[in-house]
């Protein structure tokens, strides 16, 4: 579920729709968090799909773990790449604001994040030498984004919260543990393992 402070809106004929936000979100924010409202796709029935819808599911899912591909019941499935996110990926299933995130603003992520089958090219940005997404992406980028939950983290207790109720409680005891500091956070690493 994407956080309640955005909508999506055009951004240009290049990107096309967006996910922006409709007021000011704070550095620490949860973003997004996995949902049992979103659809799990098994990977035999999306390649048993003509090509057309499999192409829909491949634009507008995410792997997971386990094989399956993950639809967003919400607009969260417009969540546009970044190579420099504003959204960042935790071991727990949800994104952080990894800074403050301004009205009218997009929310990005790093696809990289996802360990992306296929890869592709990407428009080129402002501050970083990456260009095209790729499935190892997360073997030359992890310790970036891990430093950037880690620097998330340290707001998610002085920030309001709107998605935390949907944290799974197995795993709100060590969520609390890690922002309040007692704990160290787990390097996204282990979405891989």
């Amino acid at each position: 579920m994407i956080h309640p402070d955005t909508d999506i809106r055009y951004i240009n004929d290049k990107v096309g729709l967006g996910v922006v936000a409709t007021k000011f979100i704070p550095k620490g924010t949860i973003v997004w968090i996995a949902d049992s409202l979103d659809l799990v796709l098994e990977e035999e029935f999306v390649h048993s799909l003509d090509e057309l819808r499999q192409r829909m599911v491949y634009k507008y899912t995410y792997p997971n773990g386990d094989g399956q591909y993950i639809l967003n019941w919400d607009h969260s499935r417009y969540m546009n790449h970044s190579f420099r996110p504003n959204c960042i990926d935790t071991v727990f299933e949800f994104q952080l604001a990894a800074r403050d995130i301004h009205p009218g603003e997009q929310l990005t992520s790093d696809y990289g994040i996802m360990g992306e089958d296929e890869e592709f090219e990407c428009e080129p940005e402002e501050g970083t030498t990456r260009t095209r997404v790729t499935a190892e992406d997360y073997l030359s980028c992890y310790q970036e984004w891990d430093e950037l939950a880690r620097e998330a983290f340290k707001d998610f207790n002085r920030v309001e919260q709107p998605l935390k109720h949907l944290i799974p409680k197995e795993l709100i005891d060590e969520v609390n543990a890690v922002a309040e500091g007692s704990k160290p956070l787990s390097s996204i690493l282990l979405m891989f393992e």
